[in-house]
């Protein structure tokens, strides 16, 4: 049976890897894999990671690219791939444009959709924009779902999705961050490699979303430059995502701050570390969300809406939106209240537990009728 596995970014990369790996070790299953390359450099950083090369590399990045030439290049480009692979699968990933188009791209050609990471939702079609979209659209298209959890299974059940096709697998996040972080890790970085965690507590930031671009991350970055007045022990590490309209106001604001250090973006095995060593972490990121609190660390959801409400369920994190006051109410009481700091990173996380890909490739082969046992299913 032959799996195309169709991935562009470097959050789609790091969640595939682990499923393209297991699918090479299976006997009955063959594994190609086709980059659209929404992202170049990033993605290329976690291909090099997992030692994957691609089958179809189609490269599609270019400087300024909107949403339309993402889409465009990416449909017309999946189906000469399509066309030659002949695949009798097609796993997409998560929320992408590339996840959205391949899955629309197989459905043209009358190829079954495996959708990994199915069945998230804000209920918000512009927040975040465009992902919640990319992934009501992929799931539409999909046959098979691979959710995550159980919520993320309510969500597809609501919307009429056969139960038969749903199936509660855990995240392959999970499986590949216990892959990637080690006890006596060095950094290449020798500013990160010099860092003494001991003596500071580091707040590790990331931010890069398009609802918060402006005055949005005005307000974190002020919240976050008065945390560092209270707060003389703490440090922040903050990778800089490219995007200019990031960076001008990161050093509008935090620019000349000396407890900030500003560090160009990572890839994903010495970020993964470093999180590992940091104190607590304020993203806007989706993924974080799911990583972090198995490492025990507390995390501050910068956005006022989440897809992920298992992780504020479980306590792991806390959504606290993006105005100054709250930010900075938020990271002061978990600097100052240890057993709120505990609470929050003693919490079980809900995510993972390191075997996603082998649940998604025992559910491949079930519904293919290659095995005659349905995978038990993560439990969280």
């Amino acid at each position: 049976m032959k799996i195309l596995t169709v991935f562009g970014t470097r959050p789609e990369a790091i969640k595939m890897a682990p499923l393209v790996q297991m699918i090479k070790k299976d006997e009955v299953l063959e594994c190609r894999v086709a980059v659209t390359a929404q992202h170049r450099e990033m993605l290329d950083q976690v291909l090099r990671l997992f030692d994957i090369v691609p089958d179809s590399d189609l490269n599609i990045m270019q400087a300024g690219q909107t949403l339309f030439d993402i889409t465009g290049r990416a449909l017309a480009g999946l189906q000469k791939v399509l066309e030659v692979e002949r695949p009798d699968l097609v796993l997409v990933h998560g929320d992408t444009t590339t996840t959205f188009v391949a899955a629309l791209a197989a459905y043209y050609m009358q190829v079954p959709v495996g959708h990994v990471e199915a069945g998230l939702r804000t209920g918000d079609k512009f927040s975040p924009f465009p992902e919640e979209m990319n992934r009501r659209l992929a799931g539409a298209l999909a046959d098979l779902h691979f959710a995550p959890t159980a919520g993320a299974r309510a969500n597809l059940l609501r919307e009429g999705v056969d139960p038969e096709r749903v199936f509660v697998t855990g995240n392959t996040v999970i499986d590949a961050l216990l892959a990637t972080v080690r006890p006596g890790y060095r950094f290449k970085d020798q500013l990160l490699d010099n860092m003494d965690f001991d003596k500071y507590r580091f707040i590790l930031m990331t931010t890069h979303r398009r609802e918060n671009l402006g005055d949005p991350m005005r307000e974190i970055y002020l919240a976050l430059r008065d945390v560092l007045e209270r707060h003389p022990d703490v440090r922040v590490l903050f990778p800089v995502h490219k995007n200019p309209a990031v960076r001008q106001v990161v050093q509008e604001v935090l620019g000349t701050s000396s407890g900030v250090h500003l560090v160009e973006p990572m890839d994903y095995e010495p970020f993964m570390n470093l999180m590992a060593r940091c104190y607590l972490v304020l993203t806007d990121s989706g993924g974080i969300q799911e990583e972090a609190p198995s490492l025990g660390k507390p995390v501050l959801v910068l956005r006022n809406t989440t897809e992920r409400p298992e992780a504020v369920e479980a306590g792991t994190v806390r959504l606290v939106g993006t105005s100054r006051a709250a930010v900075r109410a938020e990271t002061d009481r978990l600097l100052n209240d240890a057993a709120h700091y505990r609470a929050m990173a003693e919490a079980v996380n809900p995510y993972g537990d390191g075997r996603a890909a082998h649940r998604i490739v025992q559910a491949v082969k079930y519904a293919f009728k290659l095995s005659g046992e349905r995978p038990q299913e993560f439990a969280g």
